[in-house]
């Protein structure tokens, strides 16, 4: 009998891909993909995937904060496992307003970890970010996130996801529920929403603007690609120890400042041109490093694809895919873009 997967936020960027991943490499998988279908979750990812394997997936609207409807998903499809990818996660979003992230980051955790605890649940995955931590300090590189690193949330956001992580720690000690947590580095590649920095600095090129750099552009953050953090979670989930916490790294610390350039020399552009400093934003950690031994040692996991290949099919990816870009472009996110860069 095929494995039967919940799998929420499957309509966003890593759950789409996730989902992507598992039907492209012919897993034994049945998958009801559920999201909300908000602003950042987009039915087109999951289209031709839904076309091209209906016995294979199923896609529910639905919202992981109503427990009634998440009971009547769970009974009707049978769910033995949940990936959980399902949360607010842009983070000058939450500093703008906190209330959509403590409801789907925590409640809808809650919901989720409650019928899981009532219905019966073989594995259940929290899909988390090395945000939880905190800061490391710019001149002592050799300092990374392990899992042992206390958590210091630093924005709304990260502080919602800690508060979730640590729920799903509860349930595996109280109740005993079988539980998986991952903490991945900032995640590039197809389907990424245009408000994340390399997918808004690629678009905004192609659409002749310029790009806004926050701050001196010094801060560092570790990049992944979206296929090699999807292949650690099944990892994880089909190998990984009850109760464990494993961080997912792509071994590649950039400065935002050199992703820019990156991005530039890729799409012909120079930097005089093309960049607009802007007010960095409050609270900005500076720097987050992974420190993925134990995925490595534990799992047998290590990211595949190299930066500067990967960079360039996700550039290709956006400049093939302009009609699914500039339709999410419009309407309601060019009133965000103006508040949160130009203050009008």
């Amino acid at each position: 009998m095929s494995r039967r997967i919940l799998v929420t936020g499957a309509a966003g960027f890593i759950g789409s891909n996730f989902v992507r991943l598992l039907l492209g490499r012919g897993e034994d998988v049945f998958i009801v993909a559920l999201d909300k279908l908000t602003y950042a979750g987009n039915l087109a990812n999951l289209q031709d995937l839904l076309e091209k394997y209906p016995k294979k997936l199923v896609f529910v609207k639905a919202d992981i904060c109503d427990a009634k409807q998440i009971e009547e998903i769970w009974r009707q499809h049978q769910i033995r496992e949940v990936v959980h990818f399902a949360a607010e996660s842009h983070v000058d979003r939450s500093i703008m307003g906190s209330g959509p992230f403590i409801q789907t980051n925590v409640v809808g955790t809650q919901v989720l970890l409650d019928v899981a605890k009532g219905l019966g649940v073989d594995k259940y995955l929290q899909v988390s970010t090395d945000e939880v931590y905190g800061t490391l300090p710019e001149d002592q590189p050799e300092i990374k996130f392990t899992e042992e690193t206390p958590l210091q949330p630093n924005s709304p956001y990260s502080a919602s996801k800690a508060a979730g992580d640590c729920l799903v720690r509860s349930y595996f000690h109280t109740f005993g529920l079988p539980v998986l947590t991952t903490r991945c580095s900032n995640n590039y590649g197809p389907y990424h929403f245009p408000e994340k920095l390399i997918p808004l600095f690629v678009t905004n090129l192609m659409e002749g603007k310029k790009v806004p750099l926050y701050g001196d552009g010094m801060n560092v953050r570790d990049w992944l690609y979206v296929e090699d953090h999807c292949d650690a979670i099944w990892t994880v989930l089909n190998k990984g120890r009850m109760g464990e916490v494993y961080n997912i790294g792509g071994n590649n610390e950039l400065t935002n400042r050199r992703i820019t350039e990156v991005v530039l020399l890729q799409m012909g552009k120079n930097w005089d041109e093309s960049v607009q400093y802007v007010k960095d934003r409050p609270g900005h950690d500076r720097r987050y490093a992974i420190d993925a031994g134990k995925m490595k040692n534990e799992l047998g996991w290590e990211p595949k694809h190299r930066f500067e290949q990967a960079i360039q099919t996700t550039i290709d990816w956006y400049r093939t895919h302009e009609s699914w870009w500039r339709g999410i472009k419009s309407g309601e996110y060019l009133k965000y873009y103006q508040q949160q860069y130009t203050g009008r």
